[in-house]
């Protein structure tokens, strides 16, 4: 790797973390090619990342950052685990460490606030952002329901009752 291709590296990788919720720091205990495309296919498909780059770069591309608290994480060979929703990448990661023994969470962060094994796990726990807001719009959705069929009831209580009497009278 030539002096231009680490540039741009450090370069993309510094416009990753301005732009992400959660970093979540990995080891690589010899992770299979199948393995690792697994994780990254599962990665993607939450709306996440997953990137093994050199830590020298990446501690490089950590200056200017919320996430300078990684740089002391970075050693080993390690994964870096992204995504913009806080929840996503944390999920993936941990799902696929409790399926697989050659990769381990070493920690993370969430913009300045630095996150330990057991914080990576506590986030993974959350619900994503999706559920959130689909649980606000139910919340919102509920009052609404409840007021319509409150209001239809009478309105069918009488229906039934003329009808009884209708079908009394024709009898």
């Amino acid at each position: 790797m030539d002096r231009a291709q680490k540039t741009e590296l450090v370069a993309e990788l510094n416009r990753t973390f301005s732009e992400v919720g959660v970093v979540v720091v990995t080891r690589n205990l010899g992770l299979t090619v199948a393995q690792s495309t697994q994780l990254r296919n599962k990665m993607r498909d939450a709306g996440a990342t997953y990137k093994v780059s050199k830590n020298k770069l990446a501690k490089i591309a950590l200056d200017g950052t919320d996430y300078l608290s990684l740089g002391e994480l970075l050693t080993g060979p390690v994964g870096l685990a992204t995504s913009i929703d806080p929840v996503a990448a944390a999920k993936v990661a941990v799902e696929f460490a409790k399926t697989n023994d050659k990769f381990e969470i070493v920690g993370g962060a969430m913009g300045a606030t630095a996150l330990d094994v057991d914080g990576v796990k506590a986030l993974a726990t959350l619900p994503s952002l999706d559920e959130l807001r689909a649980k606000i719009v139910g919340l919102l959705v509920a009052p609404a329901t409840k007021l319509a069929t409150i209001t239809q009831a009478p309105a069918a209580q009488i229906a039934r009752v003329l009808s009884a009497y209708a079908e009394k009278e024709a009898a």
